[in-house]
């Protein structure tokens, strides 16, 4: 089903009114282009994390770790040793790390959406081709 697409005309009556209504729509372009371009940083990064994990790492005296995760709800703990200890610290600061850019991605694709002009096309980083008709 096709979409009907509005068109608005404004009569801009002086010189002035010319330049701010172009430099208006040029600043909403350019921004537009740098949240985009944020967007595709920020996608491009999400694939370096080697390691992801979520809860927190704790000492448990003596010389022994203590890793703690909710799982369905419940609190689950194991022990460490210190070297898996670090292992499992990275990984949670490296999930940290990528719930701030999904946080960060979903703010910038919001704003596009809600405050960009009609008609301005949303990234897509994915582009799958269409099956051809048989």
């Amino acid at each position: 089903m096709a979409h009907k697409q509005q068109v608005y005309i404004r009569k801009l009556d002086s010189k002035d009114k010319i330049e701010e209504f172009v430099n208006k729509n040029t600043l909403i372009s350019l921004e537009v282009q740098r949240l985009k371009r944020r967007f595709s940083q920020l996608a491009s990064q999400l694939g370096n994390f080697e390691s992801l994990s979520q809860g927190s790492v704790m000492p448990q005296p003596p010389r022994a770790w203590r890793w703690t995760r909710k799982v369905r709800g419940k609190t689950v703990t194991r022990g460490l040793t210190a070297a898996k200890a670090e292992q499992m610290k990275q990984a949670i600061l490296n999930q940290r790390a990528m719930d701030e850019m999904i946080d960060e991605m979903r703010e910038i694709t919001q704003k596009l959406i809600l405050e960009s002009p009609e008609g301005t096309p949303i990234p897509d980083h994915k582009t799958h081709p269409k099956p051809a008709l048989s």
